[in-house]
C-alpha cells in the first residue's frame, strides 16, 4: 500500500470519483474549481488506485476542509477510508491547521464519528443526498 499527499488531482483520482460518486451513487456536479487549488490523498495497492479525499483551507480560520473522500468498492471493508483520513490529518496538521471539517453523507456520520468528528448543525441536502457538518480539532 502506497499512500500520496499531492498538489494536483490525478487522472486516477478523477476516475475514482467518477465511479464512486456520479456511477455508484448518482452525482452530476464532481469537478469543480476546489481541484485547481486541494491538495489530494491518493491510495493504491499493488499499483491500483484504490481512495482518494481532497482537502483545502476552509472559509473559517484555522480549518482545513476534507472532501470527495472514497474507497472503490473493489477495496472496501479494508479500513483504507480510515488510512486516508488519517493521512489527510497529518498532512493538514503538518500545514499549520487546527480543526479539519468535512460535508458528510448522512449514511456516512458513523464512520466519520468513529474518527472523532463531530456532527454540527442541521441536515441538509447537496444534491438530494442528505449531508450534515461534521469537525474535528486535531
Amino acid at each position: 500500500m502506497i499512500i500520496q499527499i499531492l498538489d494536483h488531482i490525478t487522472d486516477e483520482i478523477k476516475q475514482i470519483r467518477i465511479d464512486v460518486f456520479m456511477k455508484e451513487q448518482g452525482f452530476e456536479d464532481e469537478f469543480d474549481e476546489i481541484d485547481e487549488t486541494a491538495k489530494f490523498v491518493l491510495l493504491s495497492i499493488d499499483g491500483k488506485a484504490a481512495g482518494t479525499c481532497r482537502y483545502f483551507p476552509s472559509d473559517v480560520a484555522g480549518d482545513a476542509h476534507i472532501g470527495r473522500m472514497a474507497v472503490r468498492k473493489l477495496y472496501r471493508g479494508q479500513h483504507l477510508g480510515s488510512k486516508i483520513m488519517m493521512a489527510a490529518e497529518n498532512a493538514i496538521r503538518r500545514d499549520g491547521f487546527k480543526t479539519c471539517s468535512l460535508s458528510a453523507q448522512v449514511q456516512a456520520k458513523p464512520f466519520y464519528e468513529s474518527l472523532g468528528y463531530k456532527a454540527e448543525g442541521d441536515v441538509y441536502l447537496d444534491e438530494g443526498c442528505p449531508h450534515i457538518l461534521m469537525r474535528k480539532i486535531l
